[in-house]
């Protein structure tokens, strides 16, 4: 389930925010905010994205570094939002 959930975020990450359908750019651990690829507007757009993909409800003190500044940290984020519903 972990792979195919960062290859959701990869693929999005690459169509939406570096205009391309190479995802293999983005490494899993790279910073999204510190490498400029996503900012505050782009921090939204994830939050939708993770709320219409995998039907989860993400609460605004969960919209932090922790949980969105990469690949592996959403991965990760979405995987125990998941957990919890279940």
């Amino acid at each position: 389930m972990m792979p195919a959930v960062k290859d959701q975020i990869r693929q999005f990450l690459a169509e939406n925010f570096l205009f391309t359908d190479d995802a293999s750019q983005l490494d899993d651990s790279v910073s999204l905010l510190e490498e400029g690829i996503v900012d505050s507007t782009g921090v939204l757009e994830l939050v939708g994205f993770i709320e219409e993909t995998y039907g989860l409800r993400v609460d605004d003190e969960e919209i932090v570094p922790d949980n969105f500044d990469s690949i592996q940290r959403l991965a990760s984020f979405v995987r125990r939002k998941q957990a919890a519903a279940a």
